[in-house]
């Protein structure tokens, strides 16, 4: 089955050639490389996100397969959803999932369901895609989305990612699709999301999940970026680093009413 473009012509180009110039745009191809566990990558229209995105794969050693986890937004299917087979069709190309990986993803938990509604009108992992496109265009991937969940799961799921990445002796990136602060302030939004980004600094997805929680801070995205984090630690992770960080206000002139956006590596 090939999953087609859910929002192309929205949160980026439909005309591969537009799209390929945009993302040409983001990416820095004299940054230094770095071998890392997983990244947070924001998941917004490309023309307000898209920096940051850049940012955070201009900076990686790209791998055999990344594993993409985002947030559900649509709330269609399971609650924690994964494609086993097929491929994602782009305006540049497609990729194809990583069968094997996945199966092992599946073995492990008893949490994570095969299901492909879920992913079927869902933006947050699509839009990882054409920096993906753009910079090797014959790596895998494996789909992940995930609705609001218990810290217990996020610690589970990440558990059987890191098991079957030991597993597989593949190359693999995880990334945690998010947006952070929602519609407050850009003072707001930094102060709020600096919380957060000091808790994923930290390499501590407990903290994460609690700051989130109990600041009210609307990161959509913090079930998946927990679940990279415990992901991560089981596999070695030792650090991690802001690779940019702007927000909405600073493409559209809106102060006000902002969207933040993070751009991490975990290495």
């Amino acid at each position: 089955m090939k999953r087609q473009p859910a929002v192309a012509g929205q949160f980026y180009p439909y005309s591969p050639s537009k799209l390929t110039e945009q993302v040409r745009g983001y990416i820095n191809d004299n940054a230094v490389k770095e071998k890392v566990f997983g990244v947070v990558s924001p998941h917004a229209g490309l023309m307000y996100s898209g920096a940051v995105a850049g940012a955070v794969f201009s900076k990686i050693e790209f791998p055999h397969t990344f594993i993409l986890i985002g947030p559900n937004h649509t709330g269609l299917g399971s609650p924690v959803s994964i494609m086993l087979s097929g491929a994602w069709q782009m305006p540049t190309g497609e990729l194809e999932i990583n069968k094997d990986l996945a199966r092992k993803i599946t073995e492990k938990s008893d949490i994570i369901e095969e299901d492909i509604l879920a992913h079927s009108m869902e933006h947050s992992l699509e839009v990882q895609l054409p920096f993906i496109l753009y910079v090797a265009p014959d790596v895998r991937i494996v789909p992940i989305v995930m609705m609001a969940e218990s810290l217990e799961i996020c610690r589970s799921v990440g558990n059987a990612i890191a098991d079957a990445i030991r597993e597989s002796g593949d190359t693999v990136t995880i990334v945690a699709s998010s947006d952070m602060s929602h519609y407050v302030t850009d003072s707001m939004a930094r102060k709020m999301d600096k919380k957060a980004i000091d808790r994923i600094v930290a390499l501590d997805p407990e903290g994460l999940y609690n700051t989130v929680r109990q600041e009210r801070i609307s990161m959509c995205g913090f079930i998946p970026v927990t679940t990279m984090l415990f992901a991560a630690k089981k596999l070695g992770a030792k650090e991690a680093a802001l690779a940019k960080y702007m927000t909405s206000g600073e493409t559209s002139g809106d102060y006000d009413q902002v969207v933040g956006y993070a751009g991490m590596v975990v290495k």
